[in-house]
């Protein structure tokens, strides 16, 4: 049985964002040259990504909540 230490640990769309940043990472290797740049781009949004819905989630407030989980849906998009 999986245990989980954080509460965004349990959020299925944390766990989904785990994996596109493991598989946008696999993905990029093959970027390079004229197109490093956007390698880096993508990789620090889709890092970006589950950061943001871990710390948005450690939030009180909903209105900080929501501003942490608009910055990921953000960064996904």
């Amino acid at each position: 049985m999986t245990e989980y230490i954080f509460d965004h640990d349990r959020l299925d769309v944390y766990r989904l964002s785990i994996e596109y940043f493991a598989d946008a990472f696999d993905s990029s290797r093959s970027l390079e040259g004229l197109y490093r740049h956007a390698r880096d781009q993508w990789l620090r949004a889709a890092q970006s990504i589950p950061l943001n819905i871990a710390e948005g989630n450690g939030k009180r407030s909903l209105k900080d909540r929501a501003r942490f989980l608009d910055i990921a849906r953000g960064s996904a998009l």
